[in-house]
């Protein structure tokens, strides 16, 4: 596999759709260290080495500590996260990876102890958010780094 190069634009093929996704993920009100949590998690997960690699830059732009970003892969093991954020990252797991039994009762339990009702759904619209960014640039091969310009993401230091 190439990764040399993208395979196409979506982002100009599709740009009403483009557009819109964009202006979805943008809407959401959750706190931006959770969300950016979240983004590199499923990222992660999805093998999404553009989006893995804006987000821990948004992340470092935003504050968070070197050592968290390293430990998100980790976070179960890790002490360096709140109870808040591991309940969001079981869920984003538990969504990103929906096993044919769907999500089990207990991810859902752990999930409502630690969001309320409409937290969770905005959580759930989040982790849904991220995972169709992963799949786009996973399909397309949008280059890590390449559009650090454009989103300003040049200003982390990281390149």
């Amino acid at each position: 596999m190439s990764t040399a190069q993208a395979r196409l634009d979506y982002s100009r093929l599709s740009a009403d759709l483009f557009k819109k996704y964009l202006d979805f993920s943008m809407a959401f009100k959750m706190d931006e260290g959770l969300a950016l949590l979240v983004d590199i998690r499923a990222s992660q997960l999805n093998g999404c080495a553009f989006c893995l690699d804006m987000h821990v830059k948004q992340a470092r732009i935003h504050g968070e500590r070197e050592l968290r970003l390293h430990h998100v892969a980790i976070w179960r093991e890790s002490t360096l996260f709140t109870p808040r954020e591991r309940a969001a990252l079981a869920w984003t797991e538990a969504l990103t990876q929906i096993g044919p039994d769907g999500i089990s009762d207990a991810a859902y339990a752990q999930a409502r102890e630690a969001f309320d009702e409409a937290a969770l759904s905005e959580l759930t619209f989040r982790v849904a958010a991220i995972n169709g960014w992963n799949r786009l640039n996973v399909a397309f091969r949008n280059v890590p780094g390449s559009k650090d310009r454009l989103f300003g993401l040049d200003k982390a230091g990281l390149n």
